[in-house]
């Protein structure tokens, strides 16, 4: 064999090696379990909005919402001081939801509010579109306060799913209390 061959062959050789482990880097065990992840989250996600019977409003749908001055009440049902008072969608208003399921009201769950209180925030207007979000996907304070909204008679009731992470995540301003 001459030399040409060899390094021909050697070469060959490294390519199939580096493509087969670039294939089982692409398609290796993480990136299966990775899929699993996320499969469990969407028909989580899917089940607790038809459960709860509202819609749902992704980051660009609400930045939108916003940009348009479109009349939204917009509730973040994450605690106070841990998280509302350090940053927010604009205009948000806060409300206090558990992250277990609040089949019904309590006020322990929700920092003293009664349901009372709920309604008051959320106004007379039933048609009104209501957004309420928490911090992200996995977290369900929002499936609770839109699930509740959506109980009380409010029939344009939207999660934010994405919460403030997504909004962080993609580049939009927050607001701190002052």
């Amino acid at each position: 064999m001459n030399a040409k061959k060899v390094l021909c062959g050697i070469m060959v050789g490294f390519f199939v090696v580096g493509m087969s482990a670039s294939a089982f880097a692409f398609f290796g065990p993480d990136k299966f379990k990775a899929e699993v992840e996320k499969e469990q989250g969407a028909v989580k996600l899917l089940r607790e909005v038809q459960q709860g019977g509202y819609g749902i409003v992704t980051t660009d749908e609400l930045k939108a919402m916003i940009d348009a001055k479109k009349d939204a009440l917009i509730i973040d049902t994450m605690p106070y001081e841990d998280s509302y008072k350090k940053n927010h969608v604009p205009g948000a208003k806060q409300f206090l939801f558990p992250i277990a399921a609040m089949p019904q009201w309590d006020t322990k769950e929700t920092g003293g509010k009664t349901v009372e209180d709920f309604k008051a925030l959320l106004g007379p207007d039933k048609d009104r579109v209501i957004v309420l979000y928490c911090g992200f996907v996995k977290c369900t304070r929002s499936h609770n306060g839109a699930a509740w909204a959506q109980k009380l008679g409010y029939t344009h009731v939207l999660r934010y799913p994405g919460g403030v992470f997504a909004w962080k995540g993609a580049g939009y301003p927050v607001e701190a209390e002052k």
